[in-house]
């Protein structure tokens, strides 16, 4: 027999809403620290660690996220490692996340006037100095924008999660879809977190996008 569609089914759903903010933004940090190593190394000097670089990011790129998360969920257990599901699949999303920080990192530091690398050579400044003080924190002003448009498309992809078991918004609202029998309300309560977490995101992004492409002209 089907339940109505009640309170606490929303609320339910607000707490898998909470799963899917704190894997993407769990998939944020790693995917940083990993990101900002594979962004410097995609603009060292050694070919030998930019290509390790660029074929890692081309990989992970080329495969769909999807066949990432069943690796990661399948693949743990099967090597003797044994995690909780949600670990291996923020795992999975983090190093998903650092294929695309890093190149969107990569190009902003790319992106930094060549006048300003010769100016802090001229000046003395070693490769790793230069880069440190001079060079990186223009990267990330040109990289904000982009970075938080990403976290939002990150939030998005969390529901990916849900295939795998992963109670998140996305899950719950399967849960309760087949409690009530309600899939348009259930669903239309769905999109709407999502909308109230991304869109002020996107507004964000645009902002910084207009505020520091100015500044940084």
């Amino acid at each position: 027999m089907f339940q109505p569609y009640t309170w606490n089914h929303v609320f339910f759903m607000l707490g898998g809403l909470g799963t899917t903010i704190w894997l993407a933004a769990i998939a944020l940090v790693g995917g940083s620290i990993a990101g900002s190593i594979l962004a410097l190394v995609r603009v060292a000097h050694n070919p030998l660690l930019r290509n390790a670089a660029r074929l890692y990011i081309f990989v992970v790129q080329g495969t769909p996220l999807l066949v990432t998360l069943f690796i990661a969920y399948f693949g743990a257990r099967w090597i003797g490692i044994d995690v909780a599901p949600v670990v291996a699949i923020a795992v999975a999303f983090s190093f998903y996340a650092a294929a695309f920080l890093g190149e969107i990192w990569r190009g902003a530091i790319e992106s930094v006037p060549h006048g300003q690398r010769e100016g802090s050579h001229a000046l003395g400044l070693s490769y790793a100095d230069a880069m440190r003080f001079i060079i990186v924190p223009q990267a990330i002003r040109i990289a904000t924008p982009p970075t938080v448009g990403f976290f939002v498309q990150l939030i998005k992809n969390t529901s990916l999660a849900s295939v795998v078991g992963i109670v998140e918004l996305t899950r719950t609202s399967q849960i309760v879809s087949n409690a009530t029998f309600k899939p348009l309300d259930v669903y239309l309560t769905a999109a709407t977190f999502y909308f109230v977490v991304c869109f002020p995101l996107t507004l964000l992004s645009r902002y910084l996008e207009r505020r520091l492409g100015t500044q940084t002209k």
